[in-house]
């Protein structure tokens, strides 16, 4: 698995490396916001171990900011304080997991392949059909050649359905993940991305669209 510890204490990320390395994972640090944002533009990662506390900024605001471009890798809060409120509020910013300082080795190794697991359901790196070219680590649509701009909400729905391809999704659970909430305004905003995102992936056959099916949610399908 390849992992993205952001962490700026040096002692604590030479322990994650030796851990997480001897466990067969390929690790990648940053040790501020700025670097651990740089790191998710330019490659995928099946994890992201995310400190609470950084030197230019808070995980839980860079948390929220992946959360908002459509970045669906799984979570796990690092942090020395661990009251409930501390964990909800990581929850809550769109974490997965939280683990509190000083913590087990072993204890982080299962985390983290916990939220491996989970990240077999993200999208592809890049899907392509009848001339549609969409990129998931570059966060780009191409239409014979031409790009077309997405906004980060529009991406975050696609991922999502995406990493269902050819499954249903169902409202509900798109205005919860993206929204957080199923509130007329949120349905109301999701109508409106979902329109746009068909006008811009085209319904011609053989090319990638997101169809509707009654009653139940939505489906992306790759290529008909």
């Amino acid at each position: 698995m390849r992992i993205l510890v952001v962490e700026d204490s040096t002692p604590t990320r030479e322990l994650l490396a030796r851990s997480l390395e001897a466990a067969g994972c390929v690790v990648t640090f940053a040790a501020r916001v700025a670097t651990a944002r740089r790191h998710v533009e330019e490659a995928s990662f099946d994890v992201i171990v995310l400190d609470v506390m950084l030197p230019d900024g808070s995980g839980l605001d860079l948390c929220r900011e992946l959360r908002a471009h459509g970045v669906l890798t799984p979570i796990l809060f690092l942090t020395a304080r661990g009251d409930v409120e501390d964990r909800i509020a990581g929850l809550d910013a769109g974490g997965d997991d939280y683990l509190r300082k000083p913590f087990a080795l072993a204890e982080l190794q299962a985390r983290v392949r916990a939220l491996g697991r989970r990240h077999g359901l993200a999208p592809p790196a890049t899907l392509e059909s009848a001339g549609t070219i969409i990129d998931f680590t570059a966060w780009k649509l191409t239409k014979e050649g031409v790009e077309v701009p997405l906004t980060a909400r529009e991406w975050g729905v696609l991922a999502l359905l995406a990493s269902r391809r050819g499954r249903v999704v169902s409202r509900g659970e798109l205005l919860e993940t993206l929204w957080g909430e199923r509130s007329p305004e949120a349905s109301a905003s999701l109508d409106v991305i979902m329109s746009r995102l068909r006008r811009k992936l085209g319904d011609a056959p053989k090319r990638c669209r997101v169809s509707t099916v009654r009653g139940e949610g939505y489906r992306f399908e790759p290529s008909l």
